[in-house]
């Protein structure tokens, strides 16, 4: 489950952030997670869960925000929409994509007290 590794990345990365910052509680973190990234939200909440017990992220609600995957399609010359890694250019079919976007995994907000 690399879920686990991520979550503690991103507790590591929060923490550096209000130790800077002089912060004691987080009550809210925002993540931008891209369709491509083969992440589940509901496996990276039960890490964090986890992780978080006693530390200035316990309690700390999650948000998830989707972010659209794109990619460059060679053939039409356009940013179109995919949903999987080998999908075709929706506009006219071809395989000879570029991927621009959607395998992210992001701290987008912090919110503290």
């Amino acid at each position: 489950m690399h879920e686990m590794s991520l979550t503690q990345n991103i507790m590591e990365i929060v923490e550096e952030q209000c130790r800077k910052n002089n912060v004691s509680k987080v009550t809210d973190l925002w993540l931008e997670i891209g369709p491509l990234s083969c992440i589940e939200p509901d496996a990276i909440e039960f890490c964090f869960d986890v992780c978080s017990k006693d530390t200035l992220m316990e309690n700390c609600k999650l948000h998830f925000i989707p972010i659209p995957a794109q990619a460059y399609c060679w053939h039409c010359e356009k940013l179109v929409e995919i949903k999987a890694h080998q999908d075709a250019c929706p506009e006219c079919g071809s395989i000879h994509l570029q991927r621009q976007s959607g395998d992210e995994l992001r701290i987008k907000e912090i919110a503290v007290e």
